[in-house]
């Protein structure tokens, strides 16, 4: 089961604008089957997006939904253009939405939404254009801010292939109806993805603790995921 370009790998640092890392990325689909690059796309501008501009959110009206995809790393060009760090090879999230909503800084964050007019993948990372950062002293001001998009605008996946976003939390079995535990985490270990699955243990001094089972999330071993269900069955002993 081959990770596909919108996978998330491993837990990074990537700088942006000195203190936003590139962390473990929060989501990111993975297949059975060969990867297929994402297309790049530019879009043409749209004239209401441009017009509007930067618009102020609260908590209120974030999306339920959010999920972080990227960190602008910089401004590109002269006219408002983003260097964005991608949490997912591709970049495919950021390419489909049609609106990106912006977080800055860390105790008091500034929030933002804008219509994205253009997205295209640049070698590792993503060039893109959002509605009213017309400048570069305008895309330098949003340096360091963390992307969301909504889950919703995500593209649509095909016949196996999971984001990492909807893996998160579901139950664990195996083919003998044993449960293993629940999806605590996607690792990618350069040739494959793995479930790090946590489970309820007990330590050597008998205390409660917390067990982890590590399973490739490969064919072989990855027998059913049913999303409807929150349950992924596998073919894997618990004592593994």
């Amino acid at each position: 089961m081959p990770v596909h370009d919108e996978a998330k790998a491993d837990k990074g640092a990537a700088a942006a604008a000195g203190d936003v890392q590139r962390k473990a990325p929060s989501f990111g689909a993975f297949v059975r089957k060969p990867a297929v690059r994402a297309q790049a796309r530019d879009d043409a501008p749209e004239a209401v997006g441009a017009a509007e501009g930067l618009r102020p959110e609260t908590p209120a009206s974030w999306p339920a939904d959010a999920v972080e995809v990227g960190a602008v790393l910089d401004a590109y060009g002269l006219k408002g253009g983003l260097k964005i760090a991608p949490h997912a090879q591709g970049g495919k999230a950021l390419i489909a939405a049609k609106r990106w909503w912006l977080l800055k800084g860390r105790e008091h964050p500034e929030r933002h939404s804008a219509v994205r007019v253009s997205a295209k993948v640049h070698g590792d990372s993503v060039v893109g254009q959002l509605g009213g950062v017309a400048d570069r002293d305008a895309a330098l001001r949003l340096r360091g801010a963390r992307i969301y998009v909504s889950r919703a605008d995500f593209p649509a996946t095909e016949a196996d292939e999971y984001y990492w976003v909807d893996l998160m939390g579901l139950d664990v079995a195996n083919e003998a109806g044993v449960e293993l535990g629940k999806v605590a985490d996607l690792i990618d270990n350069g040739a494959q993805s793995v479930l790090r699955v946590e489970y309820p243990s007990t330590s050597k001094d008998g205390k409660p603790a917390t067990g982890e089972r590590l399973i490739p999330f490969v064919g072989v071993f990855i027998k059913t995921v049913d999303l409807a269900a929150k349950r992924i069955v596998v073919d894997w002993e618990a004592d593994y």
